[in-house]
């Protein structure tokens, strides 16, 4: 028998600034119509489908009977912190320590420590929309004003930088960037990184810095951070990890990289809420990052192999355009022509021809009008996807 609840519930105010993340939510509709016994292809989750490496679970198993079951420091184990401090420094052209390195589980605890380190109420934080909605959540939560800065199409989902310009005051204590860029695929050139260097100048404004994609680079493209820009490191916290680059979203594990006086405050945030980052994860880690590497090359490559096929099956459907996104693995397409809003086609879409997209709209306001698929799924389902897209249109539209 339930029992009845007597006390009414009284949450904290910051609770109702806070958001989600809609994938998760759309991944529990579409498992749940599964369970009614509907056929979903889920293109909803941003997950490589891929295992993790061979190598890097050997690693977390023999640390698992090997005794690294116990906790570690708050800031990640000596030996994983030095090996991504080496890695840093070689794949950004610049000085790290590991003292500048601290392992949290996940990547989302970077953002979260890093807004709840340097945002006050009423500080102003510019955040890239559309864009990973964490964001905009976090940024609410403590009472900062959330600044949006306008991805748009007909600049490849690339920022202006005069645009960006225009939003810096002297409220702005923060400057998110994220490339490759998460739903659009939009990729920041290193032109477009000196550009905003330059915008934001001698001003002391922080950076953080998400180049959690920052391997799955198309076409051969060539990662460039702004910690790389001279003058910029100091204000840099780069956001980084293993979940996409080593399919390893489950063993729950990324990193930041940032000025040791700051690293020492985010390590009291993760003492204060984690304890620690699982040893076993971060032993494997290690293999990861000092491991053989041709497991993410073929990642890459069978990812834009699929970006290839998909991007091109969607510019035949009705009402859809898509332009090719350059990292990551999303498509994004303009769905304006089809007289359809975002989410309303994307529940249509989920209910009735069996696809589970996302509402560009899980991403910000400036997401209206487009729908962000993950092609990290199997060509034969990606074209299958395709063929539902096309029957369903022609219905329906």
């Amino acid at each position: 028998m339930e029992r009845a609840i007597q006390y009414e519930l009284q949450l904290a105010r910051r609770m109702s600034r806070l958001g989600t993340e809609t994938a998760f939510e759309v991944l529990n509709k579409a498992r749940a119509l599964e369970r009614q016994g509907k056929s979903i292809i889920h293109l909803e989750i941003g997950e490589p489908d891929f295992n993790t490496p061979a190598n890097v679970i050997d690693a977390g198993v023999n640390a698992l009977r090997t005794g690294w079951t116990h906790y570690s420091p708050s800031a990640g184990l000596p030996d994983l912190r030095q090996a991504l401090a080496e890695y840093v420094s070689r794949t950004r052209g610049v000085k790290v320590t590991s003292e500048e390195v601290i392992v949290v589980p996940g990547g989302k605890p970077i953002i979260f420590f890093t807004i709840l380190s340097l945002i006050d109420e009423g500080d102003e934080v510019i955040y890239p929309n559309p864009g990973f909605p964490i964001y905009e959540s976090m940024i609410q939560y403590v009472g900062g004003r959330a600044v949006p800065i306008h991805l748009r199409e007909e600049r490849d989902f690339s920022l202006d930088v005069d645009e960006l310009a225009s939003l810096i005051n002297d409220r702005t204590r923060l400057i998110i960037l994220n490339s490759p860029q998460n739903p659009t695929g939009g990729v920041l050139e290193r032109r477009d990184i000196e550009q905003i260097a330059n915008a934001i100048g001698d001003r002391n404004i922080m950076i953080l810095s998400d180049e959690i994609y920052s391997r799955l680079l198309f076409d051969g493209g060539q990662h460039f951070s702004i910690m790389s820009v001279p003058g910029m490191q100091e204000r840099t916290i780069l956001l980084d990890g293993f979940s996409k680059t080593y399919a390893m979203t489950g063993w729950r594990m990324g990193y930041g990289v940032m000025r040791p006086d700051l690293a020492a405050h985010m390590t009291r945030l993760m003492t204060n809420s984690n304890s620690c980052t699982a040893s076993f994860t971060q032993i494997a880690g290690i293999e990861a990052i000092r491991g053989e590497q041709s497991s993410v090359d073929r990642m890459r490559d069978e990812f834009q192999r699929r970006r290839d096929v998909f991007v091109a099956g969607l510019n035949t459907i009705k009402g859809f355009s898509c332009r090719m996104p350059k990292g990551a693995f999303y498509a994004f397409p303009n769905i304006t022509q089809t007289g359809r809003k975002s989410k309303p086609l994307a529940d249509a879409l989920l209910e009735q021809a069996g696809v589970a997209a996302l509402s560009g709209t899980a991403f910000g306001e400036f997401g209206e009008g487009y729908l962000r698929f993950s092609i990290a799924n199997s060509l034969e389902n990606l074209q299958q996807a395709l063929d539902r897209l096309d029957q369903w249109t022609k219905k329906s539209l």
